[in-house]
């Protein structure tokens, strides 16, 4: 399983954990509650974009170190997509790494409850790679 380091404090702040994973990839679940409700008995679409976030960067992490590398990375930009409103139950996420290159990564999440071919929001992001500095 992956480890679940990876995770930074928003992540569990929110309840998120690492609940699988697709293709090497760590698969992200957030369960319901206030915290995250936005209008009644649905998602907030900012707890939605923060588990986007989270799934991309946990793919991005699990990508660099099956490379050897413990870089850094930089957030440049992002795009969401809503796709429908997310109820009241678990809602996952999964990021894609769709380029990993020296200095730049781009990274295609999916949020899904129910049905992973049905998605709830779409995340289009890209990082910027950075080496640690020795010392």
């Amino acid at each position: 399983m992956i480890d679940k380091s990876v995770l930074p404090p928003y992540a569990r702040a929110l309840d998120m954990d690492i609940v699988d994973e697709i293709d090497g990839a760590p698969v992200i679940g957030m369960p319901f509650a206030d915290r995250v409700q936005g209008r009644p008995g649905f998602l907030h679409g900012g707890a939605i974009s923060g588990l986007l976030e989270i799934a991309a960067i946990a793919a991005i992490h699990q990508a660099l170190r099956a490379k050897g590398s413990d870089s850094n990375i930089k957030q440049v930009n992002v795009t969401v997509d809503f796709m429908r409103g997310g109820l009241n139950q678990m809602t996952y996420a999964v990021g894609e790494v769709t380029r990993l290159g020296r200095t730049m990564a781009n990274v295609e999440a999916r949020a899904w409850q129910e049905d992973r071919d049905k998605p709830i929001a779409m995340g289009y992001m890209h990082y910027l790679i950075k080496a640690k500095r020795a010392g």
